[in-house]
């Protein structure tokens, strides 16, 4: 999805080709594991983090069309195009250090056939690894990677 016109109050990682800026449901287990995954193989720091709970993380989705009370997936935007499920999921791996990027193999297939895989996990994410009252901070040293509310 590209960037609306009337959208411009993107932070600049949303906006920047150099980084991205990763929306989470921010009291998803499942989704702190995957932040943590991102921070520990982005030496470079290409990311920026954002709960869909925040304020920042609510308006940023929302400029680009997307609901952020529909926690059901990860959001990327990237250059100001927004990217959902496993879209998102594989575009993040292919900046990653190792051996991750090679998942990105896995875009040239259909979201049609990569999605319902996704799906099914974000249905059950608080069955399967449970959930949390509030959005766990940062670690020290990654406060500057999570965007705050003004």
């Amino acid at each position: 999805m590209a960037l609306p016109p009337e959208a411009g109050a993107l932070p600049a990682a949303a906006t920047s080709t150099d980084h991205g800026l990763v929306l989470f449901d921010g009291v998803c287990n499942l989704c702190h594991g995957s932040v943590r995954f991102i921070v520990d193989r982005d030496p470079r720091g290409v990311f920026r983090f954002a709960s869909l709970q925040s304020q920042v993380g609510a308006e940023a989705a929302r400029a680009l069309g997307a609901d952020a009370s529909q926690l059901d997936s990860i959001l990327l935007i990237e250059g100001g195009r927004l990217y959902r499920e496993s879209t998102a999921a594989l575009r993040i791996a292919r900046r990653l250090s190792g051996l991750w990027p090679l998942l990105a193999l896995f875009l040239v297939l259909p979201a049609l056939l990569r999605d319902p895989v996704y799906r099914l996990i974000a249905r059950y994410r608080y069955r399967w690894f449970g959930k949390t009252d509030v959005c766990r901070l940062p670690a020290p040293g990654e406060a500057e990677r999570f965007l705050q509310d003004p």
